[in-house]
């Protein structure tokens, strides 16, 4: 049988196999406009949704989009998300910093007076709901080859007991050559200490004193640009402006002048942002300046600082304070020296383990061994069986699900500095065990550094982005999320994130149970590595597969404050939903450290409307503070949070 091509047919024919020959020419493009249409109708099905979960875009508002460095959830629900000048030196320049608050349950955002450069400080949950936001950025580094003056750490003493004396910024000191150099930011020095002289057996001798001159460090750069700025020997320099006696007491000494790079440099500025006023309120300072910190909160509801790079630009050498929220004051802590941003988990008993994970800063051989520090002791012993100890920089960690398990996971890391190395390497430690070691863990699907990782109610981890090379290098950011189920110790696939997330990224769990994501900073926007990359400020939410079962438990009223080895009752209309309850500490993240988060389960009794919920009685393994209180069913499905309060 012959059929006729008719004039309509032969048009259709032709456009077939037009689009037939196009197909062959731009195969590859065809090709992935089918996968990304087969894949977005996949990953929307019902069916892929309560396997893998889904991820969805936040849709912010332009002037809303900030650079979101550190994320911390508050008592309120609300996220707090700081920038400061966001690694923009333009935008420290101008001294425009920001801060934004926003309202998952409405979607509302707020922008909140910042006071300083919180940029790259460290936070910490205080008992009474506030956050602590502790040092910061007082100057942006300068890199080799890009130094214009010639600069360097002065020390600045006082030998006048009788005055104290404040200098501003742009203070002059003169090199006993005529060569000037001036402070770049303002500074105090103390009256000198007087001390009464005594004799061999201790009495004072008369009114005789001895005068110990006080000290405090200053950085300062040459007045004139360029080599002629340069010295190389150890010098006492004069102090522009003051004349007589002033200028025999007061003084500075300074080893070199350098052309060398120059560090970021931190303040020792503190807050405590209050979520009832949403507003910083000043508290008193620290006695070390800090940039690139770790705040962990111990048993008593004091709060560590430790480790950091200091005024000058120098790494802190195990110089700690604690802070106390009640009379809101700094102390000296015991020291003990960490590379910035190191992980520091308390745990049952009050002493805090170091899991090897830290950001940034520090000598590769230098503190990076993981062990357990006693505070009252000073003590640090350490944790051997790590692998790939050399590539614990920009690891994650974190203390596994419950709490009352004492197991604390690394997971994947990379090189010092600006190392191409990264691990895929996952280890976990359990401190209830004697003597304390580290095993080996299933690895991640590949290396990966800036990994996030966040404690869901169902005693599970989820973790997320990362890349492969030093801060996405190479187009490398890793769209992958996976969760980690301690009790088969393994990892099961999530679904895919849409935005890749590296350096200054950083995620956490919601009352609702999604987890949102946040930031990164990627070095360069190409695979060539030649065009500067851009900061992502989109916010994707990921809502893990538990939101899309039935049944979801729920809990009604009860009370708000839970005391410790005591017991609450909460009324609910399915008390046979719930099997589970947890308290979880609300989080508070930066550079891949969280050591805010953890999950405490609780003892649960069933009644006729209502279920009973024990809490243990360890301040060390509950620290005081705000918790989301979530119950969950046999499935692992959770309900939305309840917030308590553990005094």
């Amino acid at each position: 049988m012959r059929y006729m091509i008719t004039p309509r047919v032969r048009t259709t024919a032709m456009g077939v196999t037009a689009m037939v020959v196009l197909a062959g020419l731009n195969a590859p493009a065809a090709v992935s406009y089918a996968e990304r249409t087969y894949h977005a109708y996949k990953i929307n099905q019902p069916g892929y949704k309560a396997q893998y979960g889904h991820w969805g875009l936040l849709s912010v508002p332009e002037k809303y989009r900030v650079r979101a460095i550190h994320a911390a959830l508050l008592r309120s629900g609300k996220v707090l998300l700081i920038a400061g000048s966001g690694n923009d030196r333009k935008r420290f320049d101008a001294g425009t910093f920001d801060t934004l608050l926003w309202d998952p349950a409405k979607d509302t955002f707020k922008l909140i007076p910042t006071p300083e450069d919180l940029f790259c400080g460290g936070h910490s949950q205080l008992p009474g709901g506030n956050m602590l936001v502790a040092g910061g950025t007082a100057r942006y580094e300068v890199l080799d080859g890009e130094v214009e003056r010639a600069a360097g750490p002065m020390l600045v003493k006082n030998e006048d007991p009788d005055r104290a004396r404040r200098f501003a910024k742009g203070t002059v000191f003169r090199a006993p050559d005529g060569k000037r150099y001036r402070a770049t930011r303002a500074f105090r020095v103390d009256a000198a200490k007087k001390v009464p002289k005594k004799d061999r057996n201790g009495k004072r001798k008369g009114g005789e004193v001895t005068v110990t001159a006080s000290e405090t460090r200053v950085f300062v750069e040459s007045v004139r640009k360029g080599k002629s700025g340069l010295r190389s020997k150890p010098a006492q320099y004069a102090i522009q402006g003051l004349t007589g006696q002033a200028a025999r007491d007061v003084y500075g000494l300074a080893q070199a002048m350098t052309l060398d790079k120059q560090d970021y440099q931190g303040i020792n500025a503190a807050y405590e942002f209050d979520p009832e006023s949403e507003r910083y309120i000043p508290v008193d300072p620290m006695d070390e300046s800090r940039w690139y910190p770790t705040l962990v909160t111990l048993g008593d509801g004091r709060v560590l600082a430790v480790s950091g790079l200091d005024d000058v630009g120098q790494i802190i050498n195990g110089i700690n304070e604690i802070y106390d929220p009640k009379t809101k004051k700094w102390s000296k802590a015991p020291r003990r020296y960490f590379p910035t941003y190191p992980a520091l988990f308390l745990t049952k008993g009050g002493k805090l383990f170091y899991s090897g994970s830290n950001a940034g800063y520090g000598p590769a051989k230098k503190g990076r061994v993981p062990g357990l520090w006693d505070l009252r002791r000073n003590t640090f012993q350490r944790v051997p069986g790590l692998t790939d100890t050399d590539q614990t920089e920009t690891s994650t960690s974190v203390l596994l699900p419950p709490a009352q398990d004492q197991k604390v996971m690394i997971l994947g890391g990379g090189g010092v500095g600006e190392s191409s190395k990264a691990t895929p390497r996952t280890a976990i430690v359990d401190l209830n065990r004697s003597p304390q070691r580290y095993v080996k863990g299933p690895d991640l699907p590949q290396g990966t550094r800036y990994l996030s990782s966040v404690i869901l109610p169902n005693d599970t981890v989820f973790t997320t982005g990362g890349s492969s090379d030093y801060r996405g290098k190479g187009d490398s950011d890793l769209h992958k999320a996976q969760i980690y189920s301690p009790g088969t110790n393994s990892f099961e696939k999530a679904a895919d994130p849409t935005v890749g997330r590296n350096y200054h990224s950083s995620a956490l769990l919601l009352p609702d149970g999604r987890v949102a994501t946040f930031g990164s900073d990627p070095l360069y926007a190409d695979r060539a590595n030649t065009q500067p990359g851009t900061f992502e400020r989109r916010v994707e939410i990921y809502s893990p597969p538990y939101l899309y079962a039935k049944d979801r438990p729920a809990l009604g009223t009860g009370p708000k404050e839970l005391q410790r080895g005591g017991r609450a009752t909460f009324q609910t209309r399915h008390p046979e939903r719930v099997t589970h309850a947890k308290l979880m500490r609300p989080s508070a993240v930066t550079h891949s450290t969280d050591v805010e988060q953890r999950s405490i389960q609780l003892g649960v009794k069933h009644h006729k409307d209502s279920v009973t919920l024990s809490v243990p009685d360890d301040r060390t393994l509950t620290p005081p503070g705000w918790y989301m209180l979530f119950v969950t069913n046999a499935e692992g499905v959770p309900s939305v949070a309840k917030w308590v309060h553990l005094p």
